[in-house]
């Protein structure tokens, strides 16, 4: 992407825009963030606070609020608008009504003149990263979500303290949908180039407790816990949503398990989803396509199944508004 000044816009000020607006500001990500609520007290608050910091960070960044024309000419929109939660409820739960917002929302940025990439945090993401692309009628490329990202960090640094490494020395990755049915490609997961399930073998009596399939059920969980005690999940999935703008205003080419489009990729298309992607100044440039063991692949589709079922039902309240 040829980008003179790049500019950011986030919608929602709440813990989690507000968390990402912190990491951009403190990395001096792009040169301009307008931050959209629609309390647009809060939005002032929380802009000025994020002003009254910069003059401890390197950080030149002209930072405001704004309304959706200001999306007119920006390079990145980033949705990060939450719904009420319950507890006991699932991501996919949150379905109806995440529908009726990002629906809303994606028209009122489009209407301004929009052509740049959305990025997508809003649960649950997978469904809602499709539903952007749907109304919004931009290239797939340039629309994705925040997928399975977090999932793989929290994956990392779970394996991580299980082995006793550096969570950066392990190559990792969830795929499928960012809630339960969610998979782990084990044949694909290294420490140090190392396949886990050698290391396991050659320690037997050190790995003696380790399941690997209760390893599944715990990532996918873990979120749930967090929110009973703190409210919401905010500093990783900023984290990973920081990461992905930083890879596209620099043209990184970074690989990210995201909410992406397959065109054929793992028998999958017409769905969003979290795979492995090259993330770059023009979007997703392309998916990696693991090799699969056959159980790998059946717990991708059984995962990808329930997200058509999901965009059903999203169609049919998107016919009845």
């Amino acid at each position: 992407m040829a980008i003179g000044r790049s500019k950011v816009v986030i919608v929602g000020a709440g813990n989690v825009g507000t968390a990402l607006a912190h990491q951009l500001v403190i990395r001096n990500t792009c040169n301009d963030l307008v931050l959209i609520d629609r309390n647009r007290e809060k939005a002032w608050a929380e802009v000025t606070d994020l002003r009254h910091s910069m003059g401890y960070y390197d950080s030149k960044m002209h930072v405001c609020t704004g309304e959706y024309p200001d999306c007119a000419d920006a390079d990145i929109v980033v949705l990060a608008v939450g719904v009420p939660y319950r507890e006991g409820m699932t991501r996919l739960d949150m379905l109806e009504k995440a529908t009726v917002v990002v629906s809303s929302i994606t028209r009122a940025v489009m209407d301004s003149g929009f052509q740049g990439m959305f990025l997508v945090i809003t649960n649950p993401v997978d469904a809602m990263t499709s539903l952007v692309q749907s109304i919004s009628g931009l290239p797939d490329r340039k629309v994705m979500g925040t997928g399975t990202a977090l999932d793989s960090a929290r994956l990392r640094d779970y394996l991580a303290n299980l082995i006793g490494v550096d969570a950066r020395s392990l190559e990792a990755m969830c795929m499928g949908e960012h809630g339960d049915s969610q998979m782990i490609p084990w044949s694909q997961v290294t420490v140090g180039g190392k396949h886990i399930t050698d290391i396991l073998h050659d320690s037997p009596e050190r790995f003696r407790h380790v399941e690997l399939d209760s390893v599944r059920e715990e990532i996918s969980k873990i979120a749930y816990q967090i929110v009973k005690q703190k409210g919401a999940t905010n500093y990783g999935i900023a984290a990973v949503a920081a990461r992905m703008i930083r890879a596209i205003i620099r043209d990184e080419n970074i690989v990210m398990p995201l909410s992406v489009m397959p065109h054929g990729e793992y028998g999958l298309s017409g769905l969003y989803l979290g795979l492995p992607a090259v993330l770059n100044g023009s979007g997703i440039r392309e998916l990696v396509e693991y090799h699969l063991t056959e159980q790998e692949q059946q717990a991708l589709l059984a995962s990808a199944a329930i997200l058509q079922e999901a965009n059903r039902k999203m169609r049919q309240l998107i016919a009845r508004q």
